[in-house]
């Protein structure tokens, strides 16, 4: 009678044990998934941005409607990499292709940009300005919320990789996450010190 009692009781801790471990990973799960909820709000908010500043620049630049065209395409195609993200934050996959879209955007804004110096009538339009600094702190969100992101992707996967979790882990299937990386073709620009000029 008194063995049947431990064996419950370690039973009883075990189960415990095994709950803990478990809701401790749906938690980390449920971490990166509102931190990715960050990201795509302020994506979201630089995805409305553009229209506004494409047309802005159009009256400006209509000799340059390659350049306004590519922003509009840019964008539908970051619109559509956020949606397959926002349907499974951490996928290996969706990160890539949100990380490949959004590199696509950010080279297609610079060029619209680049183009817009050229011009001192829009570079002057309030408007533009208005527009070129909301989208600046926008990046500046963006990437904060991507830092926040890949911070609670490292806490689920350390979660899930050290032992004993591991094994609840593979239990109950939590897949490993993917971080969302800065785009290949911007991590010099991302690193490098920024220019100051007098």
């Amino acid at each position: 009678m008194f063995s049947l009692l431990i064996l419950l009781a370690l039973v009883i801790v075990l189960a415990f044990w095994v709950v803990g471990i478990y809701n401790g990973l749906i938690t980390a799960r449920n971490g990166f998934k509102n931190a990715f909820a960050q990201i795509d709000v302020q994506l979201q908010r630089r995805f409305d941005l553009i229209p506004s500043l494409v047309e802005t620049a159009k009256g400006y630049l209509r000799h340059e409607r390659e350049t306004l065209e590519a922003v509009i395409a840019a964008r539908g195609a970051a619109i559509s990499g956020l949606s397959a993200a926002k349907a499974s934050p951490g996928d290996p996959a969706a990160m890539g292709q949100l990380a490949a879209t959004q590199e696509q955007l950010n080279g297609a804004l610079g060029r619209l940009l680049a183009v817009a110096e050229a011009y001192p009538d829009l570079k002057a339009n309030q408007n533009m300005m208005q527009l070129t600094e909301e989208l600046a702190s926008t990046e500046n969100k963006v990437a904060f919320a991507r830092q926040a992101f890949n911070d609670s992707v490292m806490g689920y996967n350390n979660r899930r990789e050290v032992f004993p979790s591991s094994v609840i882990a593979g239990m109950f299937n939590f897949a490993p996450a993917a971080l969302l990386e800065i785009p290949a073709g911007q991590q010099a620009e991302v690193r490098a010190a920024p220019k100051v000029q007098f």
